[in-house]
């Protein structure tokens, strides 16, 4: 009897099939975390819309531009005066005319958020964040500006941008990391926010910055109850339906007459 030899570059079982299965659980685990309509609505969706904002602030007329933003702002006079346009508008706009590097914030904070708790939570803590630090960095610049401490022109500085969501949706994520991600993810944060005090020593986002991630962090145990109903992870060479049945139901059970049980939805 002759034995039959494994494919040139296989390896042969059982370390053939390993590989495979490397390189397939690899490629899934990349395809599962691209963003897609189907599991990112709102962060693609926030996207297309900032997206927009972006190309036509580059593309309008420059005076018209600066008229449609200083409407939007959520600066002190227009949240004493429209403070529902302020708060909705301003987060609709980036702080620049460079849209990419929000594509990659969103990638990695918003879209990550929404695949673990979906996306009406991932739009609250994201409003959240950006309505709480606006009015926190805005009440203290009011409050600066009747006590004489900065002068009343500080209460018309254009203060538009996404930073304070993603913040947020940054310190919530993190919440629903192991611990060493967590801690990481954290560190993160803070040092990208020094090292952003640091260079533009602005009082505004000085706080509101701070104030964003606090937001997110703030909503844990809330988002925590959402994260533990995602479907468990079957064990590995285990298919997910068999991993999902309940231990007491052996076979011998299941086969003896009487009343289905109901299955769980």
């Amino acid at each position: 009897m002759t034995e039959r030899q494994a494919p040139a570059g296989c390896g042969g079982p059982p370390y053939g099939m390993l590989r495979a299965g490397l390189r397939t659980g690899a490629v899934d685990w990349i395809l599962a975390r691209v963003p897609t309509l189907r599991r990112n609505p709102f962060a693609l969706g926030y996207l297309a819309v900032v997206g927009a904002t972006t190309t036509f602030a580059g593309l309008a007329d420059p005076e018209l531009v600066l008229r449609l933003q200083e409407a939007s702002s959520s600066d002190g006079h227009n949240l004493l005066q429209h403070p529902l346009r302020a708060l909705l508008f301003s987060g609709f706009w980036v702080a620049g005319p460079v849209w990419m590097p929000y594509l990659w914030a969103f990638a990695f904070t918003v879209a990550p958020l929404e695949r673990r708790v979906g996306p009406g939570r991932a739009a609250v803590v994201f409003a959240a964040g950006h309505i709480a630090a606006t009015l926190l960095s805005q009440g203290v610049v009011v409050v600066a500006v009747e006590t004489g401490r900065l002068e009343p022109a500080a209460m018309d500085h254009l203060d538009i941008g996404v930073s304070y969501g993603v913040l947020a949706s940054l310190g919530a994520l993190a919440g629903l990391l192991r611990p060493a991600g967590r801690a990481a993810v954290l560190a993160l944060a803070v040092a990208l926010i020094g090292e952003q005090i640091a260079a533009d020593r602005d009082l505004v986002t000085g706080i509101g910055h701070p104030a964003a991630l606090l937001a997110g962090v703030a909503l844990w145990r809330w988002l925590r109850r959402w994260d533990g109903h995602r479907p468990r992870r079957a064990p590995l060479g285990v298919p997910a339906e068999l991993s999902s049945r309940p231990a007491s139901a052996s076979p011998a059970r299941r086969a003896a007459p009487g009343p289905a049980w109901p299955g769980r939805s």
